[in-house]
């Protein structure tokens, strides 16, 4: 709702985009989330929420079993959290720059596809539903790709936040739910190559 409130209102999207020189220098800190709710385009928004719906639904399920009645609380923090905490390094990098703004809920929703990882790591994930490949598997090459991009920048993509976002999505499982780190090696030490 925010996102297509914000396609049809440059002044509302001003506002809430992630602009580190305004948190700096205004102390508007709740770009951080706010910058998390708006994207750049209806295909941006929809490649966004179709990554969120899929991983989403299973990372709530599978949070519900290791934490219980907390599963919904601990998802939301998940998912809230990663949106600020993957901005952080974009926000020291470029607090002094007017011109940069990011936005978009890549960071959140990285968080929540490396959840999925690390609980089920030899689960297929498809790409453009026809290249599937195991998740620990895509999930390293896909770090590799962020931290490469990032270091980069060559596009106006904050490849910064997708990598942050997953690592912190890692990181929030382990911490809450440390044995998730043994199921994790105990499924890649009984996983086969299954081309079929």
């Amino acid at each position: 709702m925010v996102s297509m409130a914000a396609f049809n209102n440059p002044t509302l999207m001003r506002k809430l985009i992630m602009n580190p020189y305004m948190v700096h220098h205004h102390k508007q800190y709740y770009r951080f989330i706010t910058s998390g709710f708006i994207h750049q385009d209806h295909m941006h928004l929809i490649f966004n929420m179709i990554s969120f719906y899929f991983f989403g639904t299973i990372t709530e399920q599978l949070f519900g079993y290791v934490f219980a009645d907390l599963g919904g609380l601990h998802f939301i923090a998940l998912y809230i959290l990663a949106i600020g905490i993957s901005d952080m390094p974009s926000f020291f990098k470029h607090k002094l720059n007017p011109a940069y703004n990011s936005l978009g809920a890549s960071g959140g929703v990285s968080a929540v596809i490396f959840a999925f990882i690390l609980f089920l790591p030899t689960e297929k994930i498809c790409l453009y539903f026809a290249l599937c490949v195991p998740g620990f598997i895509l999930g390293g090459l896909y770090l590799v790709y962020s931290y490469w991009q990032g270091k980069k920048s060559s596009d106006n993509i904050n490849h910064d936040a997708h990598l942050y976002g997953a690592l912190f999505g890692l990181l929030f499982c382990i911490v809450l739910y440390p044995a998730s780190v043994s199921l994790f090696i105990k499924q890649l030490a009984d996983w086969r190559w299954d081309l079929f």
